[in-house]
C-alpha cells in the first residue's frame, strides 16, 4: 500500500503555518510589549519544529514518494510510523521548548528526532538500492541523510554542556554552527537537489557534468563547515582549504546552471507562471547565498559579517525561506500533489512577496548595522512583514486543505 502523501504534504503546510505564526509572535515581542513567554524559548521553539515539523517531515514524504514512482509494488507503510514519529517528535518539542526552553521534556523530544532520522535513513538507503544507479537523486539523498545523521553530532555536543553546566562559548558557537551547517547545506540542499534532479529526470548517461556536479558538492560540503567558523584564528592551510571550498562549489552551481539551461531550457513551459517565477528565484537566491559565501572568506567582511547578528539572520532566512522553502512549496505543486487553484496561487504568491521583503528589509536593517545607524520602525516593519509572510501561507494552507470540486491544475 502507497503513502497518502497528499495528505501528509497538507500537513507539512499546516505546520509551516505554525512556523510563520511563532515568526509573528516574535516580532511582536520585540517591536510592542507582550510579557508572556520567553522570546528565548519562542525562539528555540521556532527554530526546532520550523526544521523538524516543516523542513524533515516534508523531505521525508516527498523522498517516499519518490520511491514510489520509481520502484513497482514499493509499500510506503513502513515509513508511516516513521513520519508519525517524526511529527510526535516536532510537537513535542513545538510546546515544550516554548514552556522550559532546553528542560527535560524538551531534550527528550530532540533526541528522539534525531534517533527516528536515523531510522528514516536506515530504511530509505535500503530502498535506494531497488533503484537504478543511472539516476542521479539517488547519490543526493545517500549523502543528505549522511549529512543528516552528523549534524546530530553538533546536537549532542550541545546537549553535553546543557547537562554538565560546563560552557566554552567558542565550542558553543562552534557546536551550534556544526549543526546548522549540515542541516542547512547538508540535509536539507543535498535532499532538494535530489528531488530536483528527479523531477527532471537526469541521469548520468545525458551529461557527465551531472555527476561531477554531485561529486564536487559532497567533496566541498564538510571543509565549507569552516566557512562559518572564519571569525576563528584558522590556520593558513585550513583557511586555504576554506576557500577552495567556496570556489569549488560556486564553479560547479554555475557550470550545472549553464549546462541546464542550455539542454532543458524548455522543461518547465508547461507550468505557470508563478511556479516558474518561484524556481527562478530560488535559483537566483542560490546564487546570492554561494557568492556570499565565497565574499565571507575575506578577513574584513567575515569580522563584519559575524559582528552583527542581523547580517547572520538575514543568512539564515534567505536560505531557509528563500532557497529551501519556496523550493519545497514549488516542487509540492508543480508535481500536482496538492491540486493549486487560483486562490492557492495568490496565497503562494503572497508568501513569496513576503520572502522577498524579508530578505530585503532584513538586509538593510544588516548593512545599516554596519555603521551602528538605527532604521526608524525597522522592528514594526519586520512585524509587519511576518504577518504577509503568515496570511501568504495561511491562504495557501486553507486553500490546499479545503475541499474543490473539478478543479484542473494550473
Amino acid at each position: 500500500m502507497k503513502l497518502n502523501i497528499k495528505f501528509w504534504l497538507k500537513l507539512s503546510l499546516l505546520n509551516l503555518c505554525i512556523v510563520a505564526s511563532l515568526g509573528v509572535l516574535m516580532r511582536y515581542k520585540i517591536g510592542f510589549e507582550f510579557p508572556h513567554f520567553e522570546q528565548k524559548n519562542l525562539q528555540h521553539s521556532h527554530s526546532h519544529f520550523a526544521f523538524a515539523g516543516w523542513v524533515s517531515h516534508t523531505l521525508m514524504v516527498l523522498m517516499v514518494y519518490y520511491l514510489q514512482t520509481k520502484i513497482a509494488d514499493f509499500s510506503g507503510n513502513k515509513y508511516k510510523k516513521i513520519i508519525i514519529a517524526n511529527l510526535i517528535c516536532s510537537y513535542g518539542m513545538l510546546i515544550f521548548f516554548i514552556i522550559e526552553g532546553y528542560g527535560l521534556y524538551s531534550i527528550l523530544f530532540s533526541t528522539a528526532s534525531i534517533i527516528v532520522s536515523y531510522v528514516f535513513g536506515y530504511q530509505f538507503i535500503k530502498d535506494l538500492k531497488l533503484i537504478d544507479n543511472d539516476l542521479l537523486s539517488k547519490n543526493w539523498f545517500k549523502a543528505a541523510i549522511f549529512f543528516n545523521v552528523i549534524s546530530s553530532l553538533g546536537t549532542f555536543y550541545l546537549a553535553y554542556m546543557m547537562a554538565t553546566k560546563v560552557f566554552v562559548q567558542d565550542f558553543y558557537l562552534s557546536s551550534v554552527y556544526y549543526y546548522l551547517h549540515f542541516q542547512y547545506n547538508g540535509w536539507f540542499f543535498f535532499a532538494c537537489m535530489g528531488l530536483i534532479f528527479g523531477f527532471l529526470n537526469l541521469r548520468k548517461t545525458e551529461h557527465s557534468f551531472y555527476e561531477t556536479t554531485f561529486k564536487l558538492f559532497a567533496l566541498s560540503c564538510i571543509p565549507a563547515y569552516f566557512l562559518s567558523m572564519l571569525w576563528l584564528n584558522l590556520p593558513i592551510w585550513l583557511y586555504a582549504i576554506t576557500v577552495a571550498a567556496a570556489v569549488i562549489q560556486i564553479f560547479a552551481w554555475f557550470k550545472f546552471l549553464m549546462i541546464l539551461i542550455k539542454t532543458r531550457k524548455n522543461s518547465l513551459e508547461n507550468y505557470s507562471p508563478l511556479l516558474r517565477y518561484i524556481l527562478l528565484f530560488v535559483g537566483f537566491a542560490l546564487s546570492i547565498k554561494l557568492l556570499l559565501q565565497l565574499s565571507s572568506t575575506v578577513p574584513f567582511i567575515s569580522h563584519l559579517a559575524f559582528g552583527f547578528r542581523p547580517i547572520v539572520i538575514a543568512y539564515l532566512h534567505l536560505v531557509f525561506l528563500a532557497i529551501i522553502t519556496l523550493f519545497l512549496l514549488f516542487y509540492i505543486y508543480a508535481n500536482h500533489l496538492v491540486i493549486i487553484t487560483k486562490k492557492i496561487k495568490y496565497g503562494v504568491l503572497l508568501f513569496s512577496i513576503g520572502v522577498l521583503l524579508n530578505e530585503i528589509v532584513l538586509a538593510v536593517q544588516g548593512m545599516a548595522s554596519l555603521s551602528y545607524t538605527m532604521i526608524p520602525y525597522i522592528n514594526e516593519i519586520l512585524f509587519a512583514v511576518a504577518i504577509v509572510l503568515f496570511i501568504g501561507i495561511g491562504l495557501t494552507t486553507y486553500f490546499s486543505i479545503k475541499k474543490v470540486k473539478n478543479n484542473p491544475p494550473l
